[in-house]
């Protein structure tokens, strides 16, 4: 199987729909909202992507400054091409696009959360979130 990567080459929402739906991610995505797709797919700064042939397969999907700190937002590959370092790849090459000082950052799916210690990342709990529905408080 040959995978060809690529970094900023646009997906469509579609597209990114079609492979979260196919991922551990897939239930905390928002599936069924296109325009929300369509945002996320457009709207990130850098993108890197796993195709096999003209198939989607992986993706990394980060909003960066180049310098200090990457969000590593979406982290996915096609439930098909696991295990074969598609994964792996996808964060070196998000990696290799950063600047020298800059962190990636990003929150573990739980099913995916014993599978970043191996690969270097350092394990966190001083995150937080605010979700859209709650207002800022005090």
């Amino acid at each position: 199987m040959s995978i060809e990567y690529r970094i900023n080459t646009p997906i469509s929402g579609e597209q990114l729909r079609e492979l979260l739906s196919h991922t551990s991610l897939g239930p905390r995505r928002p599936l069924d909202d296109m325009e929300c797709l369509n945002g996320m797919a457009a709207n990130g700064n850098l993108l890197v992507t796993a195709w096999q042939g003209g198939r989607l397969v992986g993706v990394s999907r980060s909003m960066t400054d180049f310098h200090f700190a990457c969000y590593l937002s979406d982290l996915a590959v096609h439930e098909d091409c696991q295990r074969l370092g598609i994964g792996k790849e996808l964060i070196r090459l998000t990696q290799q696009e950063l600047g020298p000082r800059c962190k990636i950052i990003l929150l573990a799916a739980p099913a995916a959360s014993d599978y970043y210690g191996p690969l270097g990342f350092d394990k966190n709990d001083r995150c937080w979130t605010l979700e859209r529905s709650n207002e800022v408080q005090g």
